[in-house]
């Protein structure tokens, strides 16, 4: 199944990229995306540590994982600060 996968503020500076298609196995969940996402950029895993995911603008805990569907859109929301 294909999920669209978006990067927001630092995970989206260590990717270089805003957004990305994985295919993954029609059981997936969101640890299975996170592992896959992880591999291919490795610098994330810190940004993972603080990060907050949302499932097709939702809100969603890491634990339990979360299971995926086709067509899913998740998002690596980082920590932002600012004034």
């Amino acid at each position: 199944m294909k999920i669209k996968c978006l990067f927001f503020a630092k995970s989206g500076e260590v990717t270089g990229v805003s957004e990305k298609e994985y295919q993954l196995k029609e059981e997936a969940d969101t640890k299975d995306l996170l592992q896959k996402v992880v591999e291919e950029y490795p610098g994330l895993e810190q940004v993972l540590t603080t990060a907050i995911l949302s499932i097709n603008l939702e809100y969603t805990a890491r634990e339990p994982p979360t299971q995926l569907k086709e067509g899913d859109e998740v998002a690596i929301i980082p920590p932002i600060s600012g004034g």
